[in-house]
């Protein structure tokens, strides 16, 4: 497993990182058994980047991988958890609170639920309207201070966000979704990131599923996000699959899988840039895996993007409430 830095000053990573929230939720049902020897595989192919939130699982997902961590050395793992998403007992989402008194709160949950002192990276999940980023920051610099937090990382802002949050204290990366069928990052925010040094934590590279080539019209979906999601909707999920179609072509090509082609397209960005992985099941995590070792040509890497244009997908990353909570796609809408 190679390794990359997150940001000039942030941790050194495993080049491909674990998003563990399919484990607990969004997605429907999960094994709890599967997921622990999900992260066991992981970790023992050389993974050392966990990512979760607080809130995946209402704190299910970060006893989880408590459990999992359980007998290994905690200073080979980084851990990077997101906080301030509220949500009701049904599960619904209700806004964000990244209040400083918040942040202290929050953070003390979860290292209670990770059973560690200490969390690697701290990141409100998205940001705020009625708090300023720089206090935000502040506080977790605060608990950077104390011992408790290692690294301030950020999610799904805009530039102007960036340069403010980045002024209080160093921001090691920015969370954001990233893939083939998702590249508002590269009008602007990936070049601010460069500049300041920030790295990228990319997720949703499969596109939720929808890359991985294994998607159909058919599939029931129970208690899942993508329900309600744009990209799998109708004539919307009939135009993305058109599109997987063509990639599965390309893959064919190359003795690859679609779900192969859209993760080592990310990872070719730069080294800059961490996709996470959303495996639940060992097999999906060693096919996510086989992709390291697989190499593109420019040739080659040009017709996995022409495979799938980003203006031929077909439907927003969320639905209307959820885009209104993306201060990222407030930068695209000015740019």
């Amino acid at each position: 497993m190679n390794n990359r830095r997150l940001g000039r000053q942030g941790p050194q990573v495993s080049a491909i990182g674990l998003g563990c929230m399919g484990m607990s939720d969004v997605y429907g049902p999960a094994d709890r058994t599967e997921s622990i020897a999900t992260l066991h595989a992981a970790l023992d192919s050389g993974i050392t980047l966990l990512d979760t939130g607080d809130f995946y699982g209402m704190g299910d997902n970060e006893m989880l991988i408590r459990d999992a961590l359980r007998g290994r050395q905690r200073e080979n793992v980084v851990i990077s958890v997101k906080f301030g998403a509220l949500r009701d007992p049904a599960g619904n989402w209700l806004g964000n609170d990244a209040r400083p008194a918040s942040v202290r709160n929050f953070l003390s949950y979860s290292l209670k639920r990770l059973g560690t002192d200490y969390i690697d990276i701290y990141r409100p999940a998205r940001l705020d309207p009625s708090v300023p980023v720089e206090d935000t920051v502040g506080a977790i610099a605060d608990l950077i201070k104390q011992g408790y937090v290692r690294h301030v990382g950020l999610s799904e802002v805009g530039d102007e966000t960036l340069r403010r949050a980045h002024k209080v204290a160093p921001v090691s990366d920015l969370q954001i979704e990233y893939s083939l069928m998702s590249r508002g990052i590269e009008r602007g925010i990936l070049q601010t990131c460069r500049e300041l040094g920030i790295g990228v934590t990319a997720y949703g590279v499969l596109s939720r599923g929808l890359l991985s080539g294994s998607w159909s019209k058919e599939r029931k979906l129970e208690r899942d996000f993508r329900g309600i999601s744009p990209r799998f909707q109708g004539e919307n999920l009939e135009r993305n699959l058109k599109l997987v179609d063509k990639l599965r072509e390309v893959a064919a090509a190359h003795g690859g899988n679609p779900a192969q082609l859209a993760l080592a397209w990310v990872l070719t960005r730069g080294d800059d840039i961490v996709p996470l992985i959303g495996a639940r099941r060992r097999p999906q995590l060693h096919d996510a895996l086989a992709t390291l070792e697989m190499r593109f040509s420019a040739d080659e890497l040009a017709q996995i993007e022409a495979a799938v244009p980003a203006e031929a997908v077909a439907g927003a990353r969320y639905n209307e409430i959820g885009m209104k909570h993306l201060d990222s796609e407030q930068h695209y809408a000015d740019h």
